[in-house]
């Protein structure tokens, strides 16, 4: 019997991370739900799953900035990307109406891109919660009235709930990137279109401006770039960076310049660009 892929998401069952590792490694794998990011990432490091799938940033609400810091520091690569179209629901024990409803729990993010939608039901209070998807659980096994989740139409459909409102993420256009994580360096088997970088730079005058112009000399276009201080160096920063690469022999030299003269660069990952 052939092994099945062991996977690590953040959340439970239904959740948007169990969607995007059924769609993107296929249906018959091994899923692990984990409460927090940092879980999720221990659990590929120690080698107890294959990959993990770890959500990056959403095209409402940003990036996930601390998801960067702890790839950092698990050692992680990135081999892949997936764009996941996101549709929040409203969803409630069956047999309710939404004047019944009072709260409506799920993940911060989650709820950040309805605010208009309870802006409109200023008698839903929304509460932050862990996870989309657990609300939902939460809800079905404790036959909690009054209170609804917001999460996908497969955890209604997973855990036999109502939807009393459809899309109700403000933007109707909104995806959430998802990253392919797993332990070892990957074998690339074809010419990256995409990187993932954490370039820490050195204390002087215009070096930012300076980086950016190296890498825009190589035909390096910026899809992203976040910086936090280095907490160990007052006045030093860490750029996490995600770069499209038209030319990856320009790539490499880029690379080169910049640790020859500005700082220092990790490389998460080089992957294929998938947007």
């Amino acid at each position: 019997m052939e092994k099945k892929l062991k996977i690590a998401i953040q959340g439970v069952l239904g959740s948007f991370h169990h969607q995007v590792a059924q769609q993107y490694f296929g249906e018959d794998i091994a899923v692990f739900g984990f409460n927090t990011f940092e879980e999720v990432a221990k659990s590929v490091e120690s080698g107890s799953v294959d990959f993990a799938v770890m959500a990056i940033e959403n095209s409402i609400a940003g990036a996930i900035l601390p998801n960067y810091d702890i790839i950092d520091r698990h050692d992680l690569f990135v081999v892949d990307e997936y764009y996941l179209p996101i549709s929040h629901n409203l969803m409630v024990l069956p047999g309710q109406q939404l004047s019944d409803i009072r709260e409506a729990r799920s993940h911060p993010m989650a709820l950040l891109q309805c605010k208009q939608f309870f802006a409109r039901h200023p008698d839903i209070v929304p509460v932050d919660d862990v996870d989309t998807a657990y609300v939902a659980k939460l809800i079905s096994e404790q036959k909690l009235q009054g209170l609804a989740a917001v999460a996908s139409t497969k955890a209604a459909e997973f855990y036999g709930l109502e939807i009393l409102a459809r899309d109700i993420q403000t933007v109707k256009d909104n995806f959430t990137r998802f990253i392919i994580l797993q332990k070892e360096k990957p074998v690339q088997r074809k010419a990256p279109t995409k990187a993932s970088l954490k370039i820490t730079v050195r204390n002087e005058k215009g070096v930012l401006a300076k980086l950016l112009t190296v890498m825009s000399a190589h035909d390096l276009d910026l899809t992203k770039i976040q910086s936090i201080p280095v907490m160990s160096k007052p006045w030093e920063y860490t750029f996490f960076i995600d770069t499209l690469i038209a030319d990856e022999s320009q790539f490499n030299a880029a690379i080169e310049s910049i640790e020859a003269n500005y700082g220092d660069v990790k490389i998460f990952g080089t992957y294929q660009n998938r947007k």
